[in-house]
């Protein structure tokens, strides 16, 4: 973190007074449009006001320092970042438990999301990722719902049954698509575009965002509406960076992650559906409903359950399939 000497000396009759100013560096993959870039802003706002212009802040666009596996690891280390949204699935090389918030079949619904958002019932996976990573979890965005992105139509159990796909790199991701017949890889963000043009994968999963942002209709323009996953995007930042401010200013740090969070959700949340909408109306995709969704849940079940027995987080697990 830097510490940015900023103003004043205003000669008085007792003196001179010097106030100094902290500055945090920010990072996002995304461009000022995104959901997540908005957020992050939001963010800043609040904890700017809260802290009467103490804190002070440098947020990076369009992966200028990187991605998000690497904002991470700066945070844990206390360099480079200080705060930046990451998805869980990067924070599991530090948390095993932490990719349970991002399991595929968490959520029954985006109301079902919101109320676990809201009533803090993952925090006991935050304390594990400032634990292990020393990295705090401050808020929570998110909710876009993840889909199949696919060169063909995906609509049955049968054309599901060995499909190549990418998934993101924790090891829920791969047993859930597993278990659910697909044929899941990891293959790198960065190399989703490419892997399926090629013919190394014949799908992926994203929200619409995403979809968008990296234009995957132009190689997948056959959505799948699995519904599999409704997304959570913790708001991270460096517990090292943290402990260097005062109560008052981490006090302002909690509280405009919040805030950053909640907007960051409500975005999301509603533009999703809108940037399905529009990109199909524009001729870019197709949609087409995935007729045996129950059968995705009854198989992902035993999977979800047995996942968080090994991780121990049995009681978090329920917990969250207990909000109303």
């Amino acid at each position: 973190m830097k510490y940015l000497a900023v103003a004043t000396c205003i000669a008085l009759a007792s003196g001179a007074t010097t106030t100094s100013a902290t500055e945090l560096v920010g990072a996002v993959q995304f461009d000022e449009s995104h959901a997540f870039t908005k957020a992050l802003r939001e963010f800043e706002r609040v904890a700017g006001e809260c802290s009467g212009g103490s804190l002070i802040f440098d947020l990076h666009l369009n992966s200028e320092l990187g991605l998000e596996k690497d904002y991470f690891e700066n945070m844990s280390q206390g360099i480079a970042v200080d705060y930046a949204i990451v998805s869980p699935s990067h924070m599991s090389t530090f948390s095993q438990k932490a990719p349970l918030m991002d399991m595929p079949f968490l959520f029954r619904d985006l109301d079902h999301w919101n109320a676990v958002m809201e009533q803090d019932a993952l925090a006991p996976l935050a304390a594990d990722v400032l634990q292990q990573a020393d990295v705090r979890l401050i808020g929570y965005a998110g909710g876009g719902t993840r889909n199949l992105i696919v060169n063909k139509p995906v609509t049955t159990m049968e054309e599901l049954q060995g499909l190549p796909m990418r998934v993101m790199g924790a090891p829920i991701q791969t047993r859930i698509f597993e278990a659910i017949k697909a044929a899941p890889s990891v293959i790198a963000y960065s190399e989703v575009y490419n892997a399926i043009q090629t013919g190394v994968i014949d799908a992926a999963e994203n929200e619409a965002a995403g979809i968008e942002q990296m234009k995957f209709y132009e190689v997948g323009p056959e959505i799948s509406l699995t519904r599999h996953a409704i997304t959570v995007r913790p708001i991270a930042f460096s517990n090292a960076t943290f402990e260097r401010l005062t109560p008052e200013e981490q006090a302002c740090v909690m509280e405009a992650g919040k805030a950053g969070g909640k907007l960051g959700r409500d975005l999301e949340s509603g533009q999703d559906s809108e940037k399905l909408s529009a990109m199909e109306y524009a001729g870019l995709l197709k949609t087409h409903e995935f007729t045996e969704r129950d059968k995705l849940l009854e198989l992902a079940g035993p999977v979800k359950r047995s996942y968080a027995e090994e991780l121990g987080a049995t009681d978090v697990l329920e917990a969250i399939e207990a909000v109303n």
